[in-house]
């Protein structure tokens, strides 16, 4: 059962602040298109997320969002709000849960404000729905049942896919002198949340050694934020690695990612690209849970550990240990990597 289609010219969606999110949501884009394929679809999100949504078929329009994720700026968001009552959007979905999401659709006037409820957004939403976590566990799907008209979800989860252009990838590969006559194993140890979900240096750089004994080239992808933990991955590998870290775009790293043999991550932004890009794919997880947030790919393991005290959710390991992370070894991934098509 589909539920009931909302049919609608054009929808405005407010994004995201997360990039595993921003990738889930292409499912949601998926169902509205498939509904109404003459849907003019915008997205209203950070600057950086410009660079993802490009890669996205399903998006007309973004739109970006000049206020930070923790700020209010109510003139701000109404002056962005007079621009976008012009475009004459029908439908707005809020994606995020706090009530300042809200407020530029409201300010916007558009017709159907479709969201969760939460912080007392009575009024600012006008189609509201009552959130039920235990009907609807994975993230994604409380995304894609704000896409019905009666909260059912569709029978097969559209999978996210990010569309790459052959010309551009070649330029970065051509810009930062990646190895074509090598397979490629590309390392995400960054974790933007916090250390509970970021597996240990030292795991990746046994990890590493072993595939650049077996003749491959390893590149290490991250943010400026994850300069620390790759160099230190290099440097257990005599600097063997391309660490790429801190030195590429969004956009690039799209593109470095779309060209990888292997993949492995931790439960981050970079996890969800690769997954949406279909490549083999080690997902880490400790703190968190692939229950909530798994990669949306048939093409990859998703590796646990089953202790008592996972998943806590936390940045930090409340008992100061983390051995749902350490205790997870190398050989574990290895083998996941070998098992994995």
């Amino acid at each position: 059962m589909a539920g009931v289609v909302i049919r609608i010219k054009r929808c405005l969606i407010v994004g995201p602040s997360w990039v595993g999110d921003m990738v889930m949501a292409q499912s949601l884009f998926k169902r509205l298109k498939a509904d109404n394929p003459a849907l003019y679809l915008a997205v209203l999100a950070p600057a950086w997320s410009e660079a993802l949504l490009a890669h996205m078929p399903e998006v007309d329009e973004s739109i970006i969002m000049p206020v930070g994720h923790k700020q209010v700026q109510l003139g701000a968001r109404w002056h962005l709000a007079r621009g976008i009552k012009q475009k004459g959007f029908d439908q707005a979905i809020v994606l995020p849960g706090s009530l300042k999401s809200a407020l530029i659709p409201f300010f916007a006037g558009i017709p159907r404000r479709t969201g969760f409820l939460g912080e007392q957004r009575y009024g600012l939403l006008n189609d509201y729905r009552k959130l039920d976590k235990a009907a609807l566990p994975l993230n994604v799907e409380r995304f894609l049942v704000l896409g019905s008209a009666q909260n059912v979800l569709p029978e097969q989860t559209p999978k996210p896919a990010l569309r790459v252009d052959e010309t551009a990838r070649d330029a970065v590969r051509e810009k930062y002198a990646l190895n074509t006559e090598k397979p490629m194993l590309a390392l995400c140890p960054g974790a933007e949340f916090g250390p509970a979900k970021q597996w240990p240096a030292k795991h990746y750089a046994s990890v590493a050694q072993q595939k650049l004994n077996d003749g491959w080239q390893v590149v290490l992808l991250g943010s400026a934020a994850d300069k620390a933990i790759c160099a230190e991955i290099n440097d257990a590998n005599q600097g063997k690695c391309e660490d790429l870290s801190g030195r590429t775009s969004l956009t690039e790293v799209i593109d470095v990612l779309s060209l990888g043999d292997y993949v492995v991550s931790n439960d981050s932004g970079l996890m969800h690209i690769a997954a949406a890009l279909e490549r083999p794919l080690v997902a880490i997880y400790g703190s968190s849970s692939p229950d909530f947030t798994p990669p949306l790919s048939e093409n990859c393991a998703m590796l646990k550990l089953e202790l008592e005290c996972q998943p806590c959710f936390k940045r930090e390991c409340p008992l100061g240990h983390l051995n749902c992370l350490n205790e997870l070894l190398p050989e574990t991934v290895l083998a996941a990597m070998n098992r994995t098509p």
